[in-house]
């Protein structure tokens, strides 16, 4: 899906007020979360590439945040492909 923020998806399918935002930047993937239950975290987190999500998730195994989910690289990777 497509607005005027980018291509985004649904990271958590039951709840359609969050959305993370994908784009390629020099061949990476990378990663923006909008939520409209939270207006200001688009201005307070900007964009964040893959590798680094993948570095931070060893902070939250145990925890009920599965950033596998939420960061989703092959669906990402396939609406960017879609997209070109």
């Amino acid at each position: 899906m497509q607005d005027d923020r980018g291509l985004y998806y649904y990271p958590f399918p039951q709840n359609k007020n969050v959305r993370m935002y994908v784009r390629d930047k020099d061949g990476a993937v990378w990663f923006r979360l909008w939520n409209a239950d939270d207006p200001e975290l688009w201005g307070e987190h900007g964009w964040v590439p893959y590798e680094a999500v993948k570095q931070a998730q060893a902070r939250y195994e145990g925890q009920s945040f599965d950033p596998d989910q939420a960061y989703d690289l092959q669906t990402a990777q396939a609406l960017i492909e879609e997209n070109r």
